[in-house]
């Protein structure tokens, strides 16, 4: 039997970052948040290549277990490997198992006892990607949702996870982002400026409600301080 601080030291999932997050959640010039951590340096993220992906392994053992004959020593290692590169969900290293031919009985088996040791945590990884997502691209809790759905991460926890976000906290998000893209909608007529900042947060996720109404008071907000500053062009 493996022990546990085998398996423990070839992945130690931490918390997941979206390429261009940052951690104090400043906005970057392009609207969405900047791509430096708090020295400075750019930090990988969800979905971003590192020096483990594209099947390759910083661990000549995981290699050496995938290509064993014993089912459950290339489960493991498998699963070792996925999670070196980036944390996974349950569903997700399961469907890897999967299409590797890993009988369903075993992959159950290595599954369950990876969650007993926590190497994978569904709870953890909804909250960080919650975190992550949301501070560092501005998504809205209904695209959040969305995307944990995809992951296969149950509905009650994502309920938990998205339920770190609050309205208040939302909209704020969005006056962001509007923020950040106004500028570059200048000289576009009002509805067609209104159309495109309302649509982009749309994508995000945001109700068309929250949409307009924050993309209105912003266009509001901007006539009155040029307006007040004798720009020309209102």
């Amino acid at each position: 039997m493996t022990r546990r601080t085998d398996w423990a030291e070839h992945a130690r999932p931490g918390i997941p970052r979206e390429p261009g997050s940052r951690e104090d959640g400043g906005l970057a010039p392009d609207g969405e948040i900047g791509p430096r951590g708090r020295r400075g340096r750019r930090r990988r993220g969800f979905g971003e290549p590192s020096a483990q992906d594209g099947g390759t392994s910083s661990s000549s053992r995981a290699e050496e277990g995938e290509s064993s004959g014993d089912p459950a020593e290339r489960a493991r290692a498998i699963c070792l490997r996925l999670l070196t590169g980036t944390p996974r969900t349950r569903k997700q290293l399961a469907d890897a198992l999967r299409k590797r031919e890993i009988p369903d009985d075993v992959a159950e088996e290595v599954l369950s006892r990876f969650e007993e040791v926590g190497l994978i945590n569904d709870s953890a990884f909804a909250d960080a990607w919650v975190e992550s997502r949301h501070h560092g691209r501005g998504l809205a809790r209904r695209a959040l949702a969305r995307e944990l759905r995809t992951k296969g991460v149950d509905s009650e926890l994502i309920d938990e996870a998205v339920g770190q976000l609050d309205s208040e906290q939302e909209e704020a998000t969005a006056r962001e982002l509007v923020a950040r893209k106004l500028r570059s909608t200048r000289g576009l007529d009002r509805d067609k400026r209104l159309r495109r900042l309302a649509g982009m947060l749309a994508r995000k996720g945001y109700s068309e409600g929250m949409a307009l109404r924050v993309v209105r008071q912003a266009l509001e907000e901007e006539g009155e301080d040029t307006e007040f500053l004798g720009d020309g062009e209102y």
